[in-house]
């Protein structure tokens, strides 16, 4: 019997950290057309922090998110479009605006531990009549008992499909596989998984949460994403296809998008480098990266010394201002 999964892009969302959230619409458009010839199902616009993520915190877009939106749904009317939105960043207002500007999923994306804060997002999700996705960010900061109670939770909001996410790239294998067996046997829901390529292992983690039960997976054309990039889209295909895994996508097609779009606007090559082995080493939310390598500049200091420290303590997204603390009590040689 031949298998099926749902492939979902989010170069357009998560490239968006790597691309300074400077997308411009022509940009947004070239990949959205590529995308939907290569009869992709799903891909994500939005601010990489999400919607409503435009902010001097996060980095503010160059051109406003609910124009990328609906120009990338002129561009791929047959692909669905999802929008990320993380409870105190993005609003109720926020996902009604990204309805009218075409999206058809929201991606509600908490914390490992907090997913009682997404419970009226994940509500107007669904009232609002939208794919509805329960998102845990930074999976490997919590047990998979833990993660288990909070997929409860989503599930019990209104959740169709629930994510372990590796926001770190920390996961190793047989992590994925203990995780998405769990939710597997232990909720209704189906089940995503979302990799970042810090440790090399995003193409390997993937793979493993399909065959633990894995229906939903996330990639990047050319990797484009935070961090190291995200498992490459393309690649996946070929893989999936190789291995008669159905994901209905046209490979040659979406081959030319990540060669002849993407890979001419990227602003670097998404190699695993010093810096971003230490994010999946350390356990560091992959967006950091930027804002560690501008605070290394800032202070005279090393980069990697930022996120290690970081890691220790255990940050999560939200507080990228404790980067330049960070930074700035190394400069002074003073210890945490």
């Amino acid at each position: 019997m031949t298998r099926s999964i749902q492939l979902l892009d989010v170069t357009l969302r998560d490239g968006s950290h790597t691309m300074r959230h400077a997308y411009t619409e022509q940009q947004v458009r070239d990949v959205a057309r590529g995308l939907g010839q290569a009869n992709v199902p799903y891909f994500e616009v939005s601010h990489g922090d999400g919607l409503g993520g435009s902010s001097l915190q996060y980095g503010f877009s160059a051109t406003d998110e609910l124009q990328l939106i609906a120009a990338a749904k002129e561009e791929a009317p047959n692909s669905k479009i999802a929008a990320l939105i993380l409870p105190g960043i993005g609003t109720k207002d926020d996902l009604k605006a990204a309805v009218d500007a075409g999206i058809q999923m929201a991606r509600v994306a908490t914390h490992i531990t907090e997913a009682d804060v997404s419970k009226q997002h994940i509500q107007l999700s669904r009232e609002l009549g939208l794919e509805t996705v329960g998102f845990l960010m930074m999976a490997h900061m919590a047990p998979t008992t833990k993660l288990i109670e909070e997929a409860k939770k989503m599930e019990s909001y209104g959740a169709e499909i629930i994510y372990v996410t590796d926001s770190a790239g920390a996961l190793l294998p047989h992590e994925v596989s203990e995780k998405v067996r769990a939710l597997r046997d232990h909720v209704g829901t189906k089940i995503g998984f979302h990799a970042h390529n810090n440790l090399a292992l995003s193409m390997a983690n993937t793979l493993a949460a399909v065959e633990a039960g894995a229906t939903f997976v996330d990639g990047s054309l050319r990797s484009l994403g935070a961090g190291s990039g995200n498992t490459q889209t393309e690649v996946m295909a070929a893989v999936f296809e190789r291995m008669q895994i159905e994901t209905g996508i046209h490979l040659d097609p979406l081959i030319d998008v990540a060669n002849d779009v993407v890979a001419k606007f990227m602003p670097r090559s998404q190699e695993i480098d010093g810096a971003s082995l230490i994010l999946g080493y350390a356990g560091v939310y992959s967006s950091f990266l930027l804002f560690a390598q501008e605070a290394a500049k800032q202070y005279g200091v090393n980069e990697r010394e930022i996120l290690m420290e970081i890691g220790n303590m255990q940050a999560v997204g939200g507080q990228e201002d404790l980067i330049f603390e960070v930074a700035q009590r190394l400069a002074q040689g003073v210890a945490r």
